[in-house]
């Protein structure tokens, strides 16, 4: 009996200690007795968030379309940089609300308003797990001949579970990962730099085609962009003194140097070994310069982008969850979250198990349809969120009244939802859409000047930034000067029961 008990006590020490490590808060602003972070932990999970097996078809798709290596790259690092520029300036926000991005959102959209761009974002968070577990599913097969099928559930199962341990979890395992993973890909880098990496000149090595390059340029741009619904949700723990340029910095190197090195590293593998699958040309070029190299790299690259999926679900649910709270208030518990998380794993797996995965839904097709239909919807998004903090409200926001239906930023913001939709609408006359389901679209403007470049995101950036400024100069912002000491006094009173209970 006494060892029974002893048994059983154990069991329950373990069951207390797993369920203490997974988050308790999720659309609720953290305490700032709870926060914690170094802004250089931004730039590893950055890094690592492109750095896997998702970002190298992006360096696909400018030689598919006939565009040289040498302008691929140039493309594609351009690209990023014009993309990860807007995603960077979020990561700000993180330290001075202390709340998720989506949420934020209520003082520009309006405590319901917001669902509009909620309806974006969730869509993006599901198309890239199923983007994800798609490719990996037939990139382990291709690479190890592994079950498609088994491949699909487990990455599921675990991209749910790191979801659901939460905020530290997902930092922890991408710094691990990062550091394993590094090595691989220097070594494989280096052998292409000095010519031991395999690979031949094709005989049409490619050229400079305007239409080819500003595509890898949009693809790559859009890569990054789709990342601003994300940046707040991991830099909201990150205390209130954290330096807007430090963590600005942090996060634009990260997201931007992983993302060129493995863009160019796919350019590489299109115009030099031929190859249409990121996990099969990775597990090639590196078994080339040494084996199992390759195939180790391959399964690190593999497990990176599991992690990112985790990456992906967390931020759904929080998605989710914040559109319930618009509607039905509430509390923020751990049953909550864990339930989200896997109902959204279920309906990501199954619509992904649903996706044929043959040779017509190749790689480069399947990142860039599902990049093009996130950056119509995001970008407008992005361009009223940080004209609005950068530049309206100046990073001063009555933060319990986003909380509250009645309380200073309404229940329909008509200003950012205007500008949002004029944004969209703008979009729509320059769209280029792919074929996606056997139907495409192409915009009404003069194809004689977009040439078959597809320019609506920018269009729409540009407008949607512009109709929220100048609808804004009819805000009274000092009005909201009683609402945010009200809000400050509460947090403070918040902040001392947290530390109370710690």
């Amino acid at each position: 009996m006494a060892a029974e008990s002893r048994a059983e006590a154990a069991v329950q020490e373990l069951e207390g200690g797993l369920r203490s490590q997974i988050e308790v808060h999720s659309i609720d602003w953290i305490p700032d007795t709870e926060r914690h972070g170094k802004t250089w932990q931004q730039t590893m999970l950055w890094f690592l968030g492109n750095f896997q097996y998702f970002t190298i078809p992006i360096g696909f798709v400018g030689p598919s379309l006939g565009l040289s290596l040498g302008w691929s790259i140039l493309a594609g690092v351009l690209g990023i940089w014009f993309g990860t520029l807007f995603m960077a300036f979020h990561a700000t926000q993180g330290p001075v609300f202390g709340l998720p991005q989506m949420i934020q959102t209520r003082a520009q959209l309006g405590y319901r308003g917001v669902v509009v761009a909620l309806f974006a974002v969730l869509f993006t968070y599901m198309a890239f797990n199923v983007a994800d577990q798609v490719l990996m599913a037939s990139g382990l097969h291709g690479a190890f001949g592994w079950s498609a099928g088994a491949v699909a559930i487990i990455t599921a199962v675990l991209a749910a579970a790191l979801a659901i341990f939460g905020y530290d979890w997902v930092h922890r395992v991408f710094r691990f990962l990062l550091v394993i993973s590094f090595p691989c890909y220097a070594i494989i880098s280096v052998a292409i730099l000095v010519g031991h990496a395999g690979g031949v000149t094709p005989h049409h090595p490619g050229r400079f085609i305007f239409t080819a390059f500003m595509a890898q340029f949009s693809v790559a741009a859009a890569y990054n962009i789709t990342y601003a619904p994300y940046v707040s949700d991991y830099s909201r723990y990150m205390p209130r003194k954290t330096s807007p340029r430090g963590i600005i910095a942090a996060v634009f190197f990260g997201a931007s140097g992983s993302a060129i090195w493995l863009i160019a590293l796919g350019a590489w593998l299109a115009t030099r070994l031929g190859v249409s699958d990121g996990l099969v040309g990775l597990q090639r070029v590196g078994d080339n310069v040494a084996a199992p190299l390759g195939s180790i790299t391959a399964f690190l690259s593999a497990t990176a982008l599991l992690a990112t999926m985790g990456m992906n679900a967390y931020g759904g649910m929080l998605t989710v969850l914040t559109g319930i709270d618009s509607f039905k208030k509430i509390q923020t518990s751990r049953i909550w979250r864990a339930a989200t998380v896997v109902v959204l794993a279920v309906i990501w797996y199954a619509i992904g198990a649903g996706i044929s995965t043959s040779a017509s839904d190749t790689a480069v097709s399947a990142v860039l349809n599902s990049l093009t239909l996130m950056l119509y919807l995001l970008v407008p998004w992005t361009a009223l969120n940080l004209v609005d903090f950068f530049f309206v409200r100046h990073g001063h926001y009555a933060i319990t009244d986003i909380f509250r239906p009645d309380g200073a930023y309404g229940v329909w913001g008509w200003r950012g939802l205007t500008a949002y939709f004029a944004g969209f609408a703008a979009e729509i006359p320059f769209m280029v859409l792919p074929p996606i389901a056997g139907l495409s679209y192409t915009g009404p403007f003069p194809a004689h000047l977009t040439n078959g470049v597809d320019y609506s995101w920018l269009v729409g950036l540009v407008i949607s930034g512009l109709v929220y400024l100048l609808l804004s100069r009819s805000l009274d912002v000092a009005a909201e000067a009683s609402a945010i000491n009200a809000s400050e006094r509460e947090l403070r009173a918040i902040d001392a029961v947290a530390g109370a209970k710690g």
